[in-house]
């Protein structure tokens, strides 16, 4: 089968998105299927990988270093029929995302959506913080997502969270499969974190560990007010958090200000194949996200064989069975404080969460996933040729929502 990915975001950015993509493009490739990525261009970044295809971009005026594609390259026009599609698979609704369709509908292909991001958490990085103007955007961002899914042939969604989310506000009835992004164990299998723990200077001390875009919806700041409560009562601990972005200097202040600077390790963005030793070196994964779709890096560290405290958020409450992998708690600074305390108290606690996050990882086989989204496209492929679209309920009226069922 021949398959166009269509990312706003690839190597050399790191985040969840990149990886679902780069994750299930290697797999399908192993399985025998081409795989196109068409993305926009990254500075000077070369690409070594085979059919990597970029498209021009330009700086937005926005706090993160964003930059948006401009989708207009004849060598791409002549490039697409040639390389005789059976599906276009986008990772994005907007941006590159809509040349996906634009070009979905011109060579008369099908369209396949995954629902990777909350993205009406993300209205906030548009520089107008009056609450009329983010209700008015979180707004369109609904209409625009609303349009964009009936232009599709199936939608990919990572988590039952998300699944419920789309079902309920969106009235998404048929035609979509859940399916999470999924992990490939062997990389965990590191025999050097013991050497990484005494590099460091980590042997003697219990350490903490998250991955994650350093930015303000992924809630960093209640991660380290907590880890700073129970430090206070444990001076042996230490946070590492993996990962950059525009928060970084915000969230080393705040360490700063509540007096652990010493004890939190920013890392910065790290490349992919190290991070697996670092989960490795580390004795507990914790998070705070409420924002997530999936929660990629928490089935990362259960493959790393690390219990979890994690804030019981979307996508987060898919991957983690609470007191069996790990533990799930309120999105409150004191009760992910208590959470932690919980956890390290009990080492055959922690032992067994290990154990258990070891076992659920393995049903996240990449390769039976990839199998699944082979199923997917051809499903959609038949969709297109009985011309067979997402179909969403229609919104209600403000008039429509103020009547109850008892007045209707």
């Amino acid at each position: 089968m021949h398959i166009a990915f269509f990312t706003n975001f690839y190597h050399p950015v790191v985040n969840g998105v990149v990886r679902s993509v780069a994750s299930f493009r290697e797999v399908l490739m192993k399985q025998g299927h081409n795989v196109f990525v068409f993305a926009q261009a990254d500075g000077t970044y070369k690409d070594t990988e085979p059919f990597i295809f970029r498209y021009p971009s330009l700086p937005l005026p926005l706090p993160g270093d964003i930059s948006a594609a401009l989708p207009v390259s004849p060598f791409m026009d002549q490039l697409l029929p040639a390389l005789k599609l059976d599906v276009i698979h986008t990772h994005h609704p907007i941006l590159l995302g809509q040349t996906a369709a634009r070009k979905a509908a011109e060579l008369d292909l099908p369209l396949v959506f995954t629902f990777h991001t909350q993205y009406w958490e993300y209205t906030h990085y548009v520089p107008f913080p009056q609450e009329a103007i983010q209700e008015f955007l979180k707004n369109a961002v609904h209409k625009w997502l609303r349009d964009f899914m009936q232009k599709c042939q199936h939608i990919i969604i990572p988590s039952e969270s998300i699944r419920e989310i789309l079902v309920r506000d969106y009235g998404l009835e048929e035609r979509y499969t859940v399916i999470p992004t999924g992990t490939d164990l062997e990389p965990y299998r590191c025999a050097d974190w013991k050497s990484l723990r005494k590099e460091k200077g980590w042997q003697d001390e219990t350490v903490l560990i998250s991955v994650g875009r350093l930015a303000p919806e992924k809630n960093w700041d209640t991660l380290i007010r907590a880890f700073a409560k129970v430090h206070s009562q444990n001076p042996n601990l230490r946070l590492v958090l993996i990962g950059d972005g525009p928060a970084k200097e915000t969230l080393e202040t705040l360490a700063s200000e509540v007096g652990i600077a010493e004890r939190v390790t920013f890392t910065g963005a790290l490349p992919f194949e190290e991070v697996p030793c670092y989960l490795k070196a580390a004795d507990a994964f914790t998070f705070a996200s409420v924002t997530e779709t999936q929660g990629l890096v928490t089935i990362e560290a259960m493959a790393a064989g690390l219990p979890i405290v994690a804030v019981d958020g979307s996508g987060t409450r898919d991957i983690v069975d609470h007191n069996k992998q790990g533990l799930l708690v309120e999105n409150d600074v004191d009760a992910l404080a208590k959470g932690i305390k919980k956890l390290l108290s009990d080492p055959q606690r922690m032992k067994r969460f290990s154990n258990n996050a070891l076992k659920k990882a393995k049903t996240f086989d990449v390769n039976q996933l990839g199998k699944q989204l082979i199923s997917v496209y051809k499903q959609a492929i038949q969709d297109k040729k009985e011309n067979q679209y997402i179909t969403l309920k229609a919104e209600e009226t403000s008039e429509q929502k103020a009547i109850s069922p008892t007045q209707a």
